[in-house]
């Protein structure tokens, strides 16, 4: 094999297959590129907070009639039948829903001297659709400290707006984290009050949400044994800007509440990544192009030396062999540097995406993906080589 290596190098064309590389070289490193960095912005961020597009989810409810003001019925609300065909549309990833409490609650707390009651309300979710979990998220009836986690929006109407106009004072998360609160359940003949303490803010819910399994002991001690149908849903989807969203909701005279916002973002990141790809991917094919004929010439260059080693007794896939090494060298270096570039790219951007809470998503797919587009470059490539070859 030495021989054939020997005649085979003479008539190779540097320039050639510098220009193949080059171009595999720079096709391959955008397309890559193109994909960890959608990666990075469609991952769900690690931290508590929601991000430009990790949060994808609406909350539903429906319309109430102008009539409800006029009557003592309950709120419309959904039945098994309607989350059911909810779950069955395919931009629903999941459907949440809420828990309603169906006894009297208070809460009371006092601020610089002066101390503030009301009626308050209660609701619960699964915990996977809450966007934060703060340490202490449970209920043990055995040592009865109710978690509230409520809406940030709430802490701004009091910041700005109840607190300005009274005179008290302003609170930060972390200063009304540490405010107690006395928390009085009435119904069904008992009366108790109970510790509580609020333990996280979110940006997703706007409600004043306690952990399922203090809903589901409350409610057995304190409700009135009815049970209904929720009144709101809380719903995974794909892409909150998806018009068959807004179809849907329209024709079952639903309404959604929640930033939409982040689907557009999200449209827009897979927008950039697919012009990205699809101009790496017509780099690659250029640079395919120019490998193939290079072939071509090379192969017709050296066909009297093919010729001539297939009359020694050297079988035509012999002598291809010390091309498809060549190409397969080639291809497997290209894609070690095309990773290398990925790896450095998104360690360039990582810091500004952390600066908005995304977490940052795995190479694994853009590896994967740079993988089986070098092993489908290089088979074709190794056919090519075989073709050629073989007709000499």
């Amino acid at each position: 094999m030495k021989l054939v290596a020997k005649i085979l190098r003479q008539n190779i064309s540097i320039a050639q297959f510098a220009a193949y590389t080059l171009a595999s070289l720079v096709g391959l490193a955008i397309i890559m590129t193109a994909v960890k960095f959608y990666c990075d912005l469609t991952t769900e961020p690690a931290a508590d907070d929601d991000t430009v597009i990790g949060a994808d989810y609406i909350v539903i409810s429906r319309r109430v009639p102008i009539l409800a003001a006029f009557s003592n019925s309950n709120a419309p609300a959904f039945s098994e039948a309607d989350i059911a065909e909810l779950k069955a549309q395919p931009w629903v990833r999941g459907v949440g829903a809420f828990t309603n409490a169906n006894f009297d609650i208070y809460g009371s707390v006092s601020l610089g001297g002066r101390g503030l009651s009301t009626a308050l309300f209660f609701e619960s979710i699964p915990d996977r659709y809450i966007d934060i979990t703060p340490e202490g998220w449970s209920f043990d009836p055995a040592d009865p400290t109710v978690p509230v986690i409520i809406s940030k929006d709430y802490l701004a109407l009091y910041n700005f707006g109840f607190a300005a106009s009274r005179g008290l004072p302003q609170l930060s998360e972390e200063m009304i984290s540490q405010v107690p609160l006395a928390i009085t359940l009435r119904g069904n003949g008992r009366s108790d009050s109970l510790p509580g303490r609020i333990v996280g803010f979110s940006s997703r819910l706007n409600t004043v949400a306690v952990p399922e399994t203090f809903m589901t002991w409350a409610n057995s001690r304190y409700g009135d044994g009815r049970t209904s149908d929720p009144s709101r849903l809380i719903v995974e989807v794909t892409d909150p800007a998806d018009p068959a969203i807004h179809k849907y909701l329209d024709s079952h005279d639903i309404e959604a509440a929640g930033d939409r916002g982040s689907g557009r973002t999200g449209r827009i990141a897979s927008v950039i990544t697919t012009v990205a790809s699809a101009v790496g991917a017509v780099i690659a094919c250029l640079a395919l192009i120019i490998v193939s004929l290079s072939i071509f010439l090379l192969v017709r260059k050296n066909r009297r030396a093919i010729s001539d080693l297939i009359f020694l007794g050297y079988t035509a896939r012999e002598v291809s062999a010390y091309y498809k090494r060549l190409i397969i060298t080639i291809n497997v270096c290209v894609f070690a540097a095309a990773t290398a570039i990925m790896l450095a790219a998104s360690w360039l951007w990582h810091d500004t995406l952390a600066a908005i809470g995304l977490g940052g998503g795995s190479p694994l797919s853009a590896i994967v993906i740079g993988a089986g587009l070098t092993a489908v470059i290089t088979l074709v490539n190794t056919i090519t080589i075989a073709r050629l070859t073989a007709k000499h």
